[in-house]
């Protein structure tokens, strides 16, 4: 995203803003040059005893301001409450504490058939450091936006056909992840290039391909290539389900192989390395690690955690926009609602100097007051509550374990914006039932 600042943006809202001003400030002139003066003079002379007053323009945009504020803020309570899911969701993995080590082994000019007894040798050094509990070589690290499927064919009475996704792991990987294990074992050091070659899967695949069966010792081929032969894997392990390519993702199938069988390995191997102290006092031992293993090592670090919030940078933007436009637009509705109520208790000072010298009460006073609030209020609500609803049908696909006719995200918002209403509304009501009687009749 570029956010340099741009004149082309700063000449539009500048332009919009004065056009505004322009607009509003007209309003009120042009009504005033309609008026008659023998009118005006009447009006004074009934504003003594006036009742309240007739809904108007000036009312009219207050409902309109509620409204619109019930919209923005319900906006802002769905976004804040999708990324909050999003962040407290169960990915399948412990996120914390890890460090993903994307290293670049292409000036080492290893020859293929060392390369993956080179980064065995390389993983063995850093799971020797202090604080360090686990470490392992992933081909695809969660949440990263990447992505490997393939089809495959299991073998059994109907050779069914299926398209899983994939990864390509080390023994240590489910460990330092804490995955748990719901069934077999996982990847070890006999697990070699020579040796059966093996897999683990998920529950998902489980359940899309196998029906709920006992999945080790199923076996399965891969689809065969020009000129590759076709490997034949047994599962030998059964995981939970975990996130693979974002965090919003139903459960997919996957199908974990280990590394050690991969006969094209890479130079560009990504470790996963888990601590058991925080990633800042790690770090330092891990990239002294790397480099002397060998100083022609390319080498980037980054903690897991950062990586899956930073997946989330649109949720968290859309967030903190509606949040802040949200909270600006029930300002701007409160005072837009103080403004008015206490427009209107400047009018009937004189009404209420009677009434409070004929012996009403305070609470009285205030009741009559805040019963004119209300209206406006509960009209604004009412008609914000429909423009939410419709509104947020159009960024359905934005949400993430909500739907957008969400009851509580609206209850929330019409209580906290009825709230902050209510209050701003009860000043110039409790500032009207104050009112010295006699002060009040000689205001004209």
């Amino acid at each position: 995203m570029d956010l340099r600042p741009d004149w082309r943006v700063l000449g539009f809202t500048a332009g919009l803003a004065v056009l505004t001003c322009v607009l509003f400030g007209l309003a009120p002139a042009l009504r005033s040059t309609r008026v008659a003066p023998v009118s005006v003079l009447k009006a004074a002379g009934r504003g003594m005893t006036s009742g309240p007053e007739r809904f108007g323009l000036r009312r009219g945009l207050v409902v309109l301001q509620v409204a619109l504020s019930l919209v923005l803020l319900v906006g802002a309570l769905l976004f804040v409450r999708t990324l909050r899911n999003l962040l407290t969701l169960d990915p399948g993995f412990r996120q914390n504490n890890i460090v993903v080590a994307n290293l670049d082994l292409t000036r080492l000019n290893i020859a293929k058939e060392r390369r993956q007894e080179f980064k065995h040798e390389l993983l063995d050094r850093i799971r020797a450091l202090p604080g360090i509990d686990s470490a392992a070589d992933v081909g695809i690290v969660p949440i990263s936006g990447n992505s490997w499927n393939d089809t495959v064919f299991i073998e059994g009475s109907d050779n069914r056909k299926a398209v899983p996704w994939f990864n390509r792991v080390t023994p240590g990987y489910f460990n330092a992840l804490r995955t748990p294990f719901l069934g077999g074992r996982d990847f070890d050091d006999h697990d070699t290039a020579t040796s059966l070659k093996v897999a683990i899967v998920n529950e998902t695949f489980v359940r899309k391909f196998l029906n709920g069966q006992n999945a080790i010792g199923v076996t399965f081929r891969l689809e065969s290539y020009v000129g590759r032969p076709t490997p034949t894997y047994q599962i030998v392990g059964l995981v939970k389900d975990a996130k693979y390519v974002d965090l919003r993702e139903e459960p997919v199938p996957l199908v974990y192989l280990v590394a050690a069988q991969d006969d094209r390995p890479d130079n560009f191997p990504q470790f996963l390395i888990r601590s058991n102290v925080p990633v800042a006092a790690a770090l330092p031992a891990i990239k002294q690690a790397v480099s002397e293993a060998s100083p022609a090592i390319m080498s980037e670090f980054h903690p897991l955690q950062s990586q899956i919030r930073d997946s989330l940078l649109r949720e968290r933007l859309m967030a903190t926009l509606s949040g802040f436009f949200g909270f600006l637009a029930v300002l701007l509705a409160t005072v837009g609602l103080y403004g008015v109520i206490s427009y209107t208790v400047a009018r009937r000072t004189n009404e209420i100097g009677i009434r409070v010298a004929l012996g009403a009460q305070r609470g009285h006073v205030i009741s009559m007051i805040m019963r004119e609030a209300a209206v406006l209020l509960a009209i604004g609500l009412v008609l914000g509550s429909a423009l939410a609803l419709a509104a947020s049908r159009t960024a359905t696909s934005l949400f993430f374990g909500l739907k957008p006719n969400d009851p509580a995200t609206l209850a929330l918002a019409v209580a906290a914006l009825a709230a902050v209403a209510a209050a701003a509304s009860f000043l110039p009501a409790h500032r009207a039932a104050r009112l010295d009687p006699m002060a009040a009749l000689r205001e004209e």
